[in-house]
Formats: structure tokens, sequence, C-alpha cells
């Protein structure tokens, strides 16, 4: 953990990132990390939730974890998922709380670093089967910060909950400006069939 510390220190100090200052972590959330626009926004979170002595974990699709790169990956908190069926991956990372005393899951939200009309329900779901909070992450271009920002305890009023993340996000930027939307699930409609 203290390489990971002083790796991330000297990385953000590099890149000229300051990390802001936040409330108190759970010890067992779902964390969602955007903007994501790019490839570098994850390891700027990264060096960030090591400066801040959040211990994360993060869904990494199965081909990320060869031979090669793997124990690299699951060193830096990776966890190889499946991506094939994600109705059974919800129901096994909820229960994967369970397991556990402290687990800061990351869920990619977005789910690309393209821009995208809906974000995947996936954190929400996975919050509300586990019982635990969801933490917003962000990198933010235009002020070269990021951190943690609001805990939210899932209402089950996903548009209500949903304005909570909305007003947070609301003037961030991510790296690449141009693909990052307001954030918005399908099942905010009441008519959503998703």
């Amino acid at each position: 953990m203290a390489t990971r510390l002083l790796l991330s220190r000297i990385w953000l100090f590099l890149w000229r990132w300051k990390v802001v200052d936040n409330d108190e972590i759970p010890a067992k959330c779902v964390v969602i990390a955007a903007p994501h626009t790019t490839n570098w926004d994850f390891p700027i979170t990264m060096a960030m939730a090591a400066v801040k002595g959040v211990d994360i974990r993060w869904l990494g699709k199965a081909q990320m974890f060869n031979p090669v790169l793997g124990p690299f990956f699951r060193w830096m908190g990776g966890i190889s998922v499946q991506r094939d069926n994600p109705g059974d991956l919800v129901a096994d990372l909820a229960a994967e709380f369970s397991h556990h005393d402290s687990l800061a899951l990351v869920v990619p939200a977005e789910g690309t670093r393209s821009a995208v009309e809906y974000w995947k329900s996936g954190f929400y779901r996975i919050a509300t089967e586990a019982g635990v909070p969801i933490v917003c992450a962000f990198v933010d271009r235009s002020t070269r910060s990021g951190g943690f920002g609001p805990v939210i305890v899932p209402s089950g009023d996903v548009k209500a909950d949903m304005d909570l993340i909305r007003a947070f996000y609301a003037g961030k930027t991510g790296l690449k400006a141009n693909r990052f939307n307001e954030p918005r699930l399908r099942d905010e409609s009441p008519s959503s069939d998703s």
C-alpha cells in the first residue's frame, strides 16, 4: 500500500492534479467514477483514491486479465468479469459485499469512454441489492481536481436519486469534454422495461 501511495502522489504531482477534501467514505459502498471519457481518467481516479486512503476495487473485462497483465491489474484492485450476462453479474457483485468488512467497488456507470444517452443501471441495482450507499467519484478537467463527492443512499425512487447525482456532476468536465452527457438512466422512465 505504501508503494501505491508514493506512486500515486508522484503521478498526481506530475500531472498537476489536486485531490479535494471529501466526507468520510463508507467502508462498504458502490463508487461511480465519472466522467469517464479517456483511458487516462481511471489512473487519475486510482491515484486519488490511494491518496485519500480509499482501497477501491474495480471491474475489468476478462480479456484484460491475461497472464502478462493480469497479476498487475489484480494488485491494483481489479476484478475480472465476463460481461455476457449482466443480470447474474449484478447479483454476484451484490452478494460479494456480505463477504467483506470493507469493499468500495467502482462500477463503470457510463460503460464506455464515448458519450452515451443513458448510463448503465448496474451501479444502482448493485447498491440497492447489497444495501450499501453510492459514492460519486469524479475527475474535473476544468479545475484539474477530483476526489469523492456525496454519499447517496438509494431510496428506491430512481429519478430522485439520479437528480442528486446529476446535480453533483453538473459542470464537471472530463478530459474529453464532448464525451460526457448529463447522467440519466433508462430506469427513470415509468414506462421503462429495463
